[in-house]
C-alpha cells in the first residue's frame, strides 16, 4: 500500500513537471510567431543578425525541452507500469466492483472517474475542467445549435484551449506508439535535416598541413495527411450533463484517431498516410517519396525482415536466433531507447518459452514490459499477426503532428434518428529517417512462414471518397 501510494506521488509530480513544460513549448510557438514577424521586419544585417541570434536561441531551448519532455514521459510509463504490475497483485483491487461504482472510484478519499475520457481524474478536477468559462461556451453553443428547429450546416467549432490539450493527451493514451517516437508539431511542409557518416581525423605530423574532412549533410521531407471520422450521439445523451457530453464524444474520437495513428507507423502505405516501418523495410526498389536531397537508399528487404529458424524450437536455440536478428537494428543518430511491438497471444508464446523457477519455486516468465538482454519496452497491439514482432530504435522514427484540430456537429445528416453527429480530424505524416533502425520479425514455427508484409495489416476503407 505505502510502496503504491509513494509511486503514486512520484507519477503525480512527474506529470505536473511534464505540464510545466508544455506550458513552455506553447511560450515557444509564441515566441516563433514573434520572430518571424521580426524577420519580415528585419531591414539591416545588424538586424538580421539579432533575429538570427534568437532563432538559434528558440531552437536551442525546443531541444532541450524535448529531451526533458522525453525522458519524463519515459519516467512516467515506467512508474505507471510498477504501479499497473503492484496493484495486480493487490487481492482488493481486483475484486469486481459494488453495485453503483460503474463511472466512479474512490481512491485515498477521492472520488475518481472510472470510464471515458475523464478516467482516472477526481470528480472535482473533472468539474472543474467543465466549468470552465470556456468550455461552458463551447458545450452550450452545441445545445444552442441543437435546440434550433432548422438543421445545422458546417458549423466548424474551434476546442477551447484547455480541452485541446487535453485531447492530445487524450492521444497519448489511446495510441500506444506516440509517445515512443519522435513526435515533432510542426506548420507546413516539415524538413529533418541529418548528417552523414562521421569522418574519421587523419594523424599528421605536429607541424604538418591538416587534411580537408568531408561532411555531408541530408534532408527528407513530410508533409501532412487527414485522419479522423465521425461518430453519431443519440441527442439524449447531449441533452444530460456536460460531463456526459464531452466525454462521449472526446473518449469515441480519440480512440479511432489513436488507433489508426498506430496502424500507419507500423504498416502505412505512404499513400494519404505517414510511411509506416515495415512498408519502409519491405522496399525492393527507390520509392517516389524518395527525395533528391536525402542519403542513398539501401534495400533492407532481406536483412531487416526476417524469420526464426525452424529448427530453433528448443527455448535456449529459439531466444539465441531471436536476440541476435533484433540485434541487428543499429542505433546511429538515436536516444538508445527501444521498443518492441507484438499481439498479446504473441507475447505469451514467448513468455511460454522463457518460463523459469525463483528462488521460492514459483514459476516466473523471463518477459514482462522489457525484453530481456536486448531492453526495450514491450508494446501490446492485437491488430498485428501472431508470431510477428516489430520495433527497433523509436527516436528515429520521425511523426510530424499539424496544427488545426476541430470538432464539426450537425443534426441534419441523421435527423429521423434523433442523433446529432460529431466529427473529428487530426494531421499527421511520418517515415523512419532511418530504416536500418528497425526490423520486423516472425516468430511462428511450424509450417512455412513468411517474413512481415505490409499487406498483413489492413486499413479502414475509405468508402466516403
Amino acid at each position: 500500500m505505502l510502496k503504491g501510494l509513494m509511486i503514486a506521488k512520484k507519477i503525480e509530480q512527474r506529470k505536473a513537471e511534464l505540464a510545466a513544460l508544455v506550458e513552455q513549448e506553447t511560450a515557444l510557438k509564441t515566441r516563433e510567431v514573434e520572430l518571424e514577424a521580426a524577420i519580415d521586419e528585419a531591414k539591416t544585417d545588424e538586424e538580421l543578425a539579432v533575429v538570427e541570434e534568437n532563432s538559434n536561441k528558440i531552437d536551442s531551448e525546443k531541444n532541450e525541452l524535448e529531451e526533458k519532455k522525453s525522458k519524463l514521459e519515459g519516467e512516467i510509463a515506467q512508474l505507471e507500469g510498477e504501479l499497473e504490475q503492484l496493484n495486480s497483485k493487490d487481492p482488493a483491487k481486483n475484486n469486481p466492483p459494488t453495485a453503483g461504482s460503474e463511472r466512479n472510484q474512490t481512491q485515498g478519499g477521492e472520488v475518481r472517474m472510472k470510464r471515458g475520457f475523464f478516467r482516472d481524474m477526481n470528480r472535482g478536477e473533472a468539474e472543474s475542467l467543465i466549468n470552465r468559462a470556456e468550455v461552458k461556451d463551447f458545450i452550450e453553443h452545441i445545445r444552442g445549435l441543437i435546440g434550433q428547429k432548422r438543421a445545422v450546416t458546417g458549423a466548424d467549432l474551434t476546442i477551447p484551449d484547455v480541452l485541446l490539450g487535453i485531447l492530445r493527451d487524450n492521444l497519448h493514451r489511446y495510441s500506444k506508439l506516440i509517445s515512443k517516437v519522435f513526435l515533432k508539431p510542426v506548420a507546413g511542409i516539415a524538413r529533418q535535416n541529418v548528417t552523414g557518416a562521421v569522418p574519421e581525423g587523419v594523424w599528421i605530423e605536429m607541424v604538418g598541413t591538416l587534411n580537408e574532412l568531408s561532411i555531408v549533410f541530408n534532408q527528407l521531407e513530410v508533409d501532412g495527411y487527414k485522419v479522423g471520422g465521425f461518430v453519431a450521439i443519440p441527442n439524449s445523451i447531449i441533452e444530460d450533463s456536460d460531463l456526459n457530453l464531452t466525454s462521449e464524444v472526446l473518449d469515441a474520437i480519440g480512440q479511432a484517431i489513436g488507433l489508426a495513428l498506430d496502424k500507419a507507423i507500423l504498416y502505412g502505405t505512404g499513400t494519404k498516410m505517414p510511411v509506416g516501418i515495415v512498408k519502409r523495410l519491405a522496399e525492393t526498389a527507390q520509392p517516389a517519396y524518395w527525395g533528391a536531397r536525402e542519403k542513398a537508399w539501401t534495400n533492407l528487404s532481406a536483412t531487416n525482415l526476417l524469420v526464426i529458424s525452424q529448427a530453433a524450437t528448443d527455448p535456449i536455440p529459439f531466444f539465441a536466433d531471436l536476440i541476435l536478428k533484433l540485434g541487428i537494428v543499429k542505433a546511429n543518430y538515436s536516444n538508445g531507447s527501444k521498443f518492441w511491438v507484438m499481439n498479446s497471444q504473441t507475447l505469451a508464446a514467448l513468455q511460454a518459452k522463457a518460463l523459469g523457477f525463483n528462488a521460492a519455486g514459483a514459476i516466473v516468465a523471463g518477459i514482462q514490459n522489457t525484453f530481456p538482454i536486448i531492453g526495450g519496452d514491450v508494446v501490446l497491439l492485437d491488430f498485428i499477426p501472431v508470431g510477428h514482432i516489430i520495433g527497433g530504435y523509436g527516436s528515429l522514427y520521425l511523426l510530424a503532428e499539424r496544427a488545426g484540430a476541430q470538432f464539426a456537429q450537425s443534426e441534419h445528416a441523421q435527423f429521423i434518428q434523433d442523433n446529432t453527429v460529431f466529427k473529428g480530424t487530426a494531421r499527421y505524416d511520418g517515415r523512419p529517417v532511418f530504416g536500418e533502425a528497425f526490423v520486423a520479425i516472425n516468430t511462428t514455427q511450424g509450417g512455412s512462414p513468411a517474413a512481415p508484409a505490409p499487406g498483413n495489416v489492413t486499413f479502414a476503407a475509405d468508402t466516403a471518397n
